[in-house]
């Protein structure tokens, strides 16, 4: 059954969704910036160069549904939705990008400390406090993750739930970054040194980013070339049309996605040619009800009626 939200109700919860992540996000980026410049970690700032990422995507969503949400008109006749997924293709385009950019930065840096002989001088000193601000990371985006995540399963957001996984892929990436500290620290105690650990963890944090890029990226792209529904979709309509008094039969099904929780459905049923057009009409508009109200995400449906006439002997 589906369960449709108001649109005014969905750019409100997106909006005020996003703003809270924004501001957390602001918060988490000064603060392992700051450790990160004072006690030299390198995963530390790329962590925080990941965060500020997140602010891009924010500030997209925050000026895209504006033209997303507005209501269909003559040149756009099924609406502005994929206006979301392009934002949303653009919130992959800078998670790569950034994810890139960290990770050559980090193997430039891995390349340094073979080729040249490391400084007697730890690199991040007194650099337990970095480790703390990566682990408040982790709690604060993982729970960033879980509530956008929710809100845009109930406001059926796409963008939203794209960001939801960007807030994640920062606090996944902390994890790394947080061992890569502890073992830098740790190093000094045991004698040993284990400031390689850093910009490693700076690999594996571009390494998840780069992930995460391609899961947001590629069902996008999939909608863009007009991909349809999959396989269970469409066995549904089928069913439906079928299961309808007075379809004798039905063929040519085909569905597009016109927006990320949208799709419009076009098929052919046969009823009896001795009909008038007036009840093969009214045939076609209890199909078209049935896809509405039963098939998820479906929100146009057009029905084209053929006459089944009995074979000619």
């Amino acid at each position: 059954m589906r369960h449709n939200v108001n649109s005014a109700e969905e750019r409100t919860g997106v909006v005020r969704a996003t703003l809270v992540g924004l501001a957390v996000n602001i918060a988490l980026a000064a603060v392992k910036l700051t450790i990160g410049l004072i006690v030299t970690s390198r995963a530390l700032i790329a962590d925080a160069i990941h965060t500020l990422s997140d602010l891009v995507t924010d500030f997209l969503i925050l000026v895209g549904i504006r033209y997303w949400s507005a209501p269909a008109d003559d040149q756009h006749p099924y609406g502005h939705r994929k206006i979301e997924t392009l934002v949303t293709v653009g919130i992959g385009f800078v998670l790569a990008v950034v994810g890139i950019a960290v990770g050559l930065e980090a193997v430039d840096n891995v390349a340094t400390r073979i080729y040249e002989p490391a400084s007697s001088t730890p690199t991040l000193g007194p650099g337990w406090i970095a480790a703390l601000a990566a682990i408040l990371t982790i709690v604060s985006k993982e729970w960033l993750f879980r509530w956008t995540a929710k809100r845009g399963a109930i406001l059926k957001s796409s963008v939203l739930v794209a960001n939801a996984w960007h807030h994640r892929s920062d606090g996944l990436s902390s994890i790394p970054v947080a061992i890569a500290i502890i073992g830098a620290n740790i190093g000094p105690i045991i004698g040993r040194d284990l400031s390689f650990l850093d910009p490693m963890g700076a690999i594996v944090v571009s390494l998840m980013i780069l992930q995460a890029a391609w899961k947001v990226v590629r069902p996008c792209v999939a909608e863009l070339v007009d991909a349809g529904a999959d396989r269970a979709t469409r066995e549904k309509i089928e069913i439906l049309a079928r299961a309808t008094p007075g379809v004798r039969h039905t063929h040519r099904i085909r569905t597009r996605r016109i927006g990320p929780n949208a799709i419009a459905v076009d098929l052919h049923i046969q009823v009896d040619g001795a009909l008038s057009v007036r009840e093969g009409h009214a045939i076609g508009g209890r199909v078209k009800a049935a896809i509405l109200r039963e098939v998820e995400d479906a929100v146009d449906v057009i029905v084209h009626l053929e006459a089944d006439e009995p074979d000619k002997h």
